[in-house]
């Protein structure tokens, strides 16, 4: 019965759903979604922060950039549908400027209304002191957007991975076993 038992757990261990247990793997629901930023500079795109590479380097073409100088520029990632987020991932500029992001607040809602401005703060880049990858932890917030914005300054965004995290459960069904 026990070797049965772990067969179904490995088997289904992989699941998405909504409900969550704590201490099974997080999926970046990020990569199935669609990315869109304020403006944008040359080639890069804002769906290039969610194409799954953390190359930090602008010039090798995977990071986003908003066009120069634009006043309170934000990048957006719709999810499709609203997570309980766990965690959200952020991989800025490691050949340089990674200070433009200073200041720029993640937000997390279902709203986009005035740009989604109105949706609460998961946390503020304050200075990723030369590490171009940074965790903030989102309490399981709830959301569809996730909203990268530099307000009050007229500035560039550059983002060049965006991450949005969710646990991944196991599902059980012991009444399966015995029919």
């Amino acid at each position: 019965m026990e070797t049965e038992m772990q067969a179904i757990k490995e088997g289904l261990a992989h699941l998405p759903v909504d409900n969550l247990i704590p201490g099974y793997p997080l999926t970046n629901v990020a990569l199935k979604g669609e990315a869109s930023q304020s403006s944008t500079l040359s080639f890069a795109t804002a769906s290039k922060a969610i194409d799954g590479r953390r190359n930090s380097f602008y010039s090798n073409g995977f990071c986003s950039h908003t066009a120069e100088d634009e006043t309170n520029p934000w990048w957006r990632v719709d999810l499709q549908r609203s997570f309980t987020i766990t965690a959200v991932k952020v991989t800025n500029r490691g050949d340089c400027c990674a200070e433009r992001l200073d200041g720029a607040e993640i937000l997390i809602g279902n709203l986009l209304d005035q740009n989604g401005n109105q949706n609460p703060s998961c946390g503020m880049i304050k200075s990723l002191d030369g590490t171009p990858t940074y965790t903030f932890q989102c309490n399981e917030m709830e959301g569809r957007y996730i909203i990268v914005i530099i307000p009050g300054k007229k500035t560039y965004a550059t983002l060049c991975e965006v991450e949005v995290f969710i646990y991944t459960v196991v599902l059980f069904c012991f009444s399966c076993i015995y029919h």
